[in-house]
């Protein structure tokens, strides 16, 4: 009787090997199978393909490394192509924790050298009252300028303009010092005491602003937030003049009676202005030494202070060129004192 299933397909025939005496091998593997491996021979493969994975991540890191190293590089050369920016950032930074330390007093007092040949103060109370006194010395005076601020150091390098003599201490004053006027024509004592008349100031506010009046409470009611600070103060500029910007937060550091906070602020927010520009160390026209910086006026011109870190103090300022007039701060801060009214 017949098979009545399907005969059996027929299995395919391997391919015969290429490679010399493949058919030999093949046969001996379906004969007796395939071999063990050999002791240990998948350790030796696991730690050939480890240290193949090590040599590929240490290649991922090295490239890394080289790609952080040029960043640093680059980053020095930009700081080294502009030394400015850090020292002076540092500088201003350093003055702004000097000042947050202050203290206020009953008045405000400030007097400054104007050109070489006059001699202005004012005094400021908190309830908004104000006085003032300008004092020109006659021709061929032979008098002295007396500043209460730091005085020059014994090493330090004076400016051409500085005096050559060595600072003394006053007999009458021996927390001030008096140094020989440094400045061409006549020179004075850094008082209006005996030279001028001391009057109140009435029909106008005793600060400016970019050309507009500031009152005492408005100085003291400015937010001590830098950000917040150089927003309020670009708010109270006219129309069109960004660029007195600098200038008038450089003013609320020595020509207001601005609070400790105000002032610290102030510094921090010139800090971050980027037309302010450090000069190094710079001596002012009486030799007292201190840092420059400067910042560009909307006239072209650039305006320069100098400051002591150390106090806080602006000890000078002036515009290149001598265009717009400079100023030596002789006496600047909170007092106790009341103006001699007599």
């Amino acid at each position: 009787m017949a098979d009545p299933r399907p005969p059996a397909p027929e299995q395919p025939r391997p391919a015969p090997d290429p490679r010399p005496g493949g058919d030999d091998l093949r046969a001996v593997r379906d004969l007796y199978g395939h071999p063990a491996p050999a002791p240990y021979a998948q350790a030796r493969v696991w730690r050939r393909v480890t240290a193949a994975r090590r040599r590929r991540r240490l290649t991922r890191l090295s490239a890394l490394s080289l790609a952080t190293a040029t960043a640093l590089a680059v980053a020095l050369m930009l700081v080294r192509g502009t030394p400015s920016a850090v020292p002076g950032r540092s500088i201003l930074l350093a003055a702004a924790s000097t000042a947050a330390s202050g203290q206020q007093a009953a008045y405000w007092h400030i007097s400054r050298l104007h050109d070489g040949d006059r001699l202005t103060e004012l005094w400021a109370t908190r309830d908004g009252r104000a006085w003032t006194c300008t004092s020109t010395p006659a021709a061929n005076s032979a008098l002295t300028i007396t500043s209460t601020l730091a005085p020059a150091a014994p090493n330090s390098t004076p400016s051409p303009a500085a005096p050559t003599s060595t600072p003394a201490a006053s007999a009458s004053h021996p927390g001030r010092v008096t140094t020989p006027a440094p400045l061409s024509g006549p020179a004075y004592e850094g008082s209006c005491a005996g030279r001028g008349r001391v009057v109140p100031v009435t029909g106008r506010a005793p600060f400016t602003m970019a050309g507009r009046d500031l009152t005492f409470r408005q100085i003291q009611e400015l937010p001590a937030d830098p950000a917040a600070l150089k927003e309020r103060v670009a708010a109270m500029l006219p129309a069109g003049s960004a660029g007195l910007l600098a200038d008038a937060l450089s003013g609320l550091l020595w020509s207001k009676p601005s609070p400790p906070a105000v002032r610290a602020a102030a510094y921090r927010a010139l800090a971050d202005l980027p037309d302010v520009r450090y000069l190094g160390g710079r001596a002012d026209p009486l030799g007292r030494p201190g840092e420059g910086f400067s910042y560009p006026l909307p006239t072209g011109v650039r305006r320069t202070l100098i400051i002591d870190p150390a106090t806080s103090q602006v000890l000078a300022g002036a515009d290149a060129g001598g265009t717009g007039g400079s100023q030596i701060v002789l006496t600047a801060g909170w007092t106790d004192q009341a103006p001699d009214l007599h």
